[in-house]
């Protein structure tokens, strides 16, 4: 069995996984909010062991051997995720309703069919009935949204509209200068960011939905600007000629292994005939 041919197919498997992480990183390096995404490759085996043994097999013996030749044929994979939430630039829009976070580990909440959604994204407007929601139309929800049941309403006299560092919002008395406190947004910090899973439309779920701390005084609210994605255009174009070379190197090693070495050993078994 030509074990390096099916190394070398696992290999561009691998390959292409890499390039389907890539290319969405790429296709979002807009989408105000956005988190990178990467892929750690490895292979099993290797891994494995080093779980098991603190440290390697002697030498010279039947179980060294064995681990020395599953080393030389194993088949990189792709064996776990991950997501960056390092802050990406935070960009000035002066728009009122735009809210940026200035730590990676906060997160606004909105509510949507599914249930509560975890976002970075704080590119807000206001719906017809004055709601506070966010570009696919979910409510955004304020601090006293268990209580309340419901999010963040502004009357139409509502000309001014401000909000501090921890999210506080504050609007004008009808007809005058004078603001007074409304509600506040509401700012989350998950248990374990670990536990965060990208749900589409740039929205993230928890398996429980309540496994987050309420952060009342974050100092990390900026209104007027909103957070850019943090995927670094240039790494990831890097990425993505390196992993093509290397498919294009396994597609080679492939041909190598079928074709040339196939070839090579049926005339030199003919000969011998």
């Amino acid at each position: 069995m030509q074990t390096g041919y099916y190394s070398s197919a696992a290999g561009m498997v691998t390959q292409f996984n890499r390039l389907d992480t890539i290319a969405n990183n790429l296709a979002n390096v807009n989408t105000a909010g956005y988190k990178e995404d990467n892929v750690i490759v490895g292979d099993f085996l290797r891994m494995l062991k080093e779980a098991r043994d603190d440290l390697p097999n002697a030498n010279q013996t039947k179980e060294g051997a064995a681990f020395l030749n599953r080393t030389l044929t194993k088949s990189p994979q792709v064996v776990d995720s991950f997501t960056d939430f390092s802050v990406g630039d935070l960009t000035k829009t002066s728009n009122t309703l735009d809210f940026a976070l200035s730590k990676d580990d906060l997160f606004f909440a909105v509510r949507t069919p599914q249930g509560i959604r975890l976002t970075r994204d704080g590119s807000f407007t206001l719906n017809p009935e004055g709601k506070l929601v966010n570009k696919q139309g979910y409510e955004v929800l304020g601090e006293d949204y268990k209580t309340s049941n419901a999010g963040i309403t502004f009357a139409q006299d509502d000309a001014v509209i401000t909000a501090d560092k921890n999210g506080q919002i504050s609007t004008n008395v009808p007809g005058s200068f004078n603001m007074v406190v409304k509600t506040k947004l509401l700012v989350v910090q998950p248990d374990n960011l670990r536990e965060l899973k990208k749900d589409g439309d740039n929205l993230y779920r928890l398996e429980n939905e309540e496994s987050f701390n309420v952060v009342k005084n974050s100092g990390a609210v900026s209104q007027g600007f909103i957070e850019k994605s943090n995927v670094n255009a240039v790494k990831m174009m890097t990425q993505l000629i390196e992993a093509n070379r290397l498919i294009g190197m396994y597609q080679k090693a492939m041909d190598t292994q079928m074709n040339d070495m196939n070839t090579e050993a049926i005339q030199k078994l003919a000969k011998k005939a």
